[in-house]
């Protein structure tokens, strides 16, 4: 019986991989990192699935054949695993292509020019002196090399760009920057929506392993051909083009070369090219610097499954008998701990994980997800729509992340249990578009125009006789917090309504006659959508 000569990397958890040094990404000025990952646990499903014993695997090639057969006689849906980069050709863990070193491959594929400098120096010593932090990045960037790699082969791009996550995220597609840049090619908002990444309550495609690869793939062809030079692109990368641009047309002017090392660039940027050198040194010759590389082979370490019906994350990774580790691994852009079909069109799970998840899927019968989206027809408490979906305020809560004192407003996508109303798949529209939008919850107010006293009144005194804060007092008049109102002059303020009713009140009784109307909800700055992202 033939080896596979495939070893899957160790499941290090994401924050246990860093417990022994800081990140080394591209976020980073000094070598030290600055992307931070978090794992937020899935609450559990509001109905238990129906149980099923999971057969043991048969051969990984004969099961995948097998399963649209018993699929179609059954009456289940029909999945066939894949490999997402050639979906047309059979994955073979035994032909000759697949014996190959995947570490030869890449450095077969190095185009890239040399840098040999200090920066680069500095960078290998980093990593040579921290050879456990090595062994955990590249067994987990392990999982993701052999997709990128074939990647860059179908466009004809340096192998040296394989590498660039390690900068990036340390390949953690968990990984969330300062700077709000996500996945392990460590997108920030606004480019990854230039780049079709979608990022609502349901998905991040920035941390989505295919699409941030392809986006990021795109980014840096287009800054290559902008720029004819890889180093320059990836500074652009890094910086912008904008600021690469302005920095090659400051040496233009002053009569200075323009390549990657003469131009003036920030510290992280400097830095960026010389770390990916270093780390493309290690991968040449690993042994020179006292470091081991892990064995890998030239197959994917995933398959994709289509995606017909949505599912539990629970009952996906069940019938796929994989932990929901190694499942957030391989699919972190998953944001609820439901899988929407409208807007996930395959789930990637490791090869042998995915055929038995094809043959499971086959012959389960039951709920396929106990989750559905509910849109808010009103503003409403967080108490009131749990009343209306049929859950506790509480579990509402947890599952859609609101925080305490908000409201949800009309239009706003909440994650609620299905019920014999609730039980079709959600749309695509809500799939790709849903947001949540919160407001904070506070009492109807009046606009209330008292007088300063006769002497007049600092802007400190009329705040402490109306019991609200000076800076409001100070906002609302348009006035400098340390001003002074001039005798007998108009003060506006925002109360409570019982409040501003009371301080009338009080004024007639004493012949003054301040002058008041509702406002609805105007104490507070107007509250925009708030983005429910998790981090």
């Amino acid at each position: 019986m033939k080896q596979v000569l495939f070893r899957r990397p160790a499941l290090v958890p994401v924050l246990l991989a860093m417990a022994i040094s800081p990140w080394f990404t591209g976020c980073a000025t000094t070598g030290e990192p600055a992307a931070v990952a978090t794992i937020d646990p899935l609450p559990a499903p509001p109905v238990a699935a129906a149980s099923m014993p999971v057969e043991p695997a048969a051969a990984p090639v004969a099961a995948a054949a097998s399963a649209p057969e018993q699929a179609a006689d059954e009456g289940g849906v029909v999945a066939t695993p894949i490999d997402p980069v050639e979906p047309d050709r059979p994955v073979d863990l035994f032909d000759d292509r697949a014996k190959v070193d995947l570490w030869a491959r890449v450095r077969n594929g190095f185009a890239m020019p040399q840098i040999d400098n200090d920066l680069v120096r500095r960078s290998e010593q980093w990593y040579a002196q921290r050879p456990d932090y090595v062994q955990r990045m590249t067994e987990r960037g392990s999982r993701y090399l052999f997709h990128v790699i074939e990647e860059l082969d179908k466009r004809g791009m340096p192998s040296e760009l394989a590498l660039l996550p390690f900068i990036e995220s340390a390949f953690n597609p968990q990984a969330q920057s300062v700077a709000r840049a996500s996945g392990m090619w460590q997108f920030i908002p606004s480019t990854g929506k230039d780049y079709d990444l979608k990022q609502n309550i349901f998905r991040d495609d920035r941390r989505d392993v295919l699409a941030s690869t392809r986006a990021a793939l795109d980014y840096l062809g287009r800054l290559y051909k902008m720029f004819g030079d890889w180093h320059l692109a990836l500074a652009a990368y890094n910086w912008g083009e904008g600021n690469v641009q302005r920095a090659i047309a400051r040496n233009e002017k002053a009569g200075l070369p323009t390549d990657y090392l003469s131009l003036r660039m920030p510290d992280e940027t400097r830095m960026y090219v010389p770390k990916l050198q270093a780390v493309k040194n290690i991968v040449q010759d690993p042994s020179a610097f006292g470091l081991e590389l892990p064995e890998l082979r030239n197959h994917p370490y995933f398959l994709s499954v289509p995606i017909e019906r949505d599912i539990d994350v629970s009952l996906a990774t069940r019938l796929a008998d994989v932990s929901l580790e190694e499942f957030r691994y391989l699919n972190p852009q998953m944001n609820k701990p439901v899988i929407l079909a409208a807007g996930t069109e395959q789930i990637l799970l490791p090869y042998d994980n995915a055929n038995l998840f094809v043959r499971a899927l086959a012959s389960h019968r039951g709920p396929m997800a106990t989750w559905t989206a509910w849109v808010a027809p009103r503003t409403l408490r967080p108490a009131d729509a749990a009343k209306q979906v049929g859950m506790s305020e509480a579990a509402l809560r947890e599952v859609n992340h609101i925080p305490p004192r908000m409201l949800v407003k009309a239009g706003s996508t909440l994650l609620v249990p299905r019920t014999a109303r609730r039980d079709t798949d959600v749309s695509e529209h809500i799939a790709d578009n849903a947001m949540i939008a919160l407001a904070p919850d506070v009492p109807p107010v009046k606009r209330l125009t008292v007088r300063a006293n006769r002497k007049g009144e600092t802007v400190a005194a009329v705040a402490k006789r109306y019991g609200v804060s000076p800076s409001q007092v100070a906002q609302w008049n348009k006035v400098g917090i340390g001003s002074q109102f001039k005798p007998s002059a108009s003060v506006v303020l925002y109360l409570p309504t019982k409040a501003a009713t009371r301080v009338a009140s009080t004024s007639r009784s004493s012949g003054t006659r301040p002058t008041a109307r509702p406002v609805a909800r105007a104490a507070t700055p107007k509250a925009g959508p708030v983005r429910m992202a998790r981090k």
